[in-house]
């Protein structure tokens, strides 16, 4: 007899979400590269779910240098414009120039504090929050931490972190674990 594992409800049935669910979602993370990744990322997905977004995750990569900030940054207008044309991506043109003046206010964070890693992380204390949800219905799309996350970035010129996509990017950082308690993930991360 096989035994199921217990995931949280919205990793569904498709592989790549669980995968992500089982190997990423909630883990504590701490490289710049990959936090502005979940940055761009979470920013492309306003309005689309998750799954979208996680199927065009390898062209995002490829489009924007691995997430590499400081050639984010520099990339012009041109570069831009031709992404636009690329279906492979979410051909909102926001969104793609946010992912360049967020790299810029990026890279303006980072000399400020010297990671985004520590900038990030003093929201929540340089540790996960950890709440206890017995399911989906319970988990709040915002919180106060994500409020004030989402102000000060919007002060500091970011584009596309409203309340609920820094929630959203909390959660998938680690910053807070909001797998179910009946989640084989709850007790790991």
């Amino acid at each position: 007899m096989t035994k199921t594992v217990k995931r949280c409800s919205w990793a569904g049935d498709d592989p790549a979400m669980q995968h992500y669910h089982d190997t990423e979602w909630g883990v504590p993370l701490h490289d710049d590269r990959a936090l502005f990744e979940f940055l761009v990322l979470e920013g492309a997905q306003a309005g689309l779910s998750w799954s979208t977004v996680l199927n065009k995750r390898a062209a995002y990569r490829k489009a924007f240098h691995n997430f590499d900030i400081a050639r984010v940054a520099r990339m012009t207008d041109k570069q831009l414009d031709k992404l636009l044309e690329n279906p492979a991506l979410i051909r909102n043109r926001l969104k793609i120039y946010s992912a360049r003046s967020n790299a810029r206010a990026a890279l303006k964070v980072i000399d400020e504090f010297g990671s985004l890693d520590k900038y990030f992380w003093s929201f929540v204390g340089g540790k996960p929050i950890r709440n206890r949800w017995p399911n989906r219905g319970h988990v709040p799309a915002t919180s106060g931490i994500s409020d004030q996350l989402s102000k000060d970035l919007k002060k500091r010129g970011f584009t596309f972190v409203g309340s609920t996509i820094m929630y959203a990017h909390m959660q998938a950082t680690g910053m807070v674990n909001d797998h179910f308690i009946d989640c084989f993930r709850y007790k790991q991360v």
